[in-house]
């Protein structure tokens, strides 16, 4: 099921973001403006359009997510790799994306902190060393495992 459900939800995302899609939706929505006059701007003649949008709406939300939940796995996926195979990277940098958004934050403005010091270098150093501390101990790698 979950196969079907990914190869759907690729070919509907592919299909539903083209030009012609698009072109086919503002057509019928000119559709449904030109047909105003016909059905006197009724209620109906509202729902009509209100309720289609919201049925494409919420089924889309869907199928969105997750096309862009496997492109996200699929990009990290190769950043990990990336640093992996790269010669005198720090593998602590892989699975950032399971810290917390504080964390994350965090590590972040430490970042641009260093980025504007002298000496960058030298805190850069002692950024990744507090870093990798972190990650020894969050993984029981650490001394003090509580």
């Amino acid at each position: 099921m979950k196969n079907r459900f990914r190869i759907v939800a690729n070919r509907v995302s592919t299909w539903a973001g083209s030009a012609y899609v698009f072109v086919g939706a503002v057509a019928i929505v000119l559709m449904w403006v030109l047909s105003g006059p016909i059905f006197n701007y009724s209620d109906t003649w509202q729902l009509v359009i209100n309720t289609a949008t919201t049925i494409v709406t919420f089924l889309m939300v869907f199928l969105i997510q997750n096309t862009q939940n496997r492109d996200g796995k699929a990009l990290q996926i190769k950043l990990d790799e990336l640093l992996r195979a790269t010669k005198g990277a720090r593998m602590y940098y892989v699975n950032l994306e399971e810290l917390t958004d504080f964390e994350i934050d965090q590590l972040n403005k430490e970042f641009q902190e260093i980025a504007h010091r002298p000496h960058a270098a030298k805190a850069i150093q002692r950024l990744h060393e507090k870093i990798e501390a972190e990650h020894a101990e969050r993984h029981g790698f650490g001394l003090n495992r509580r």
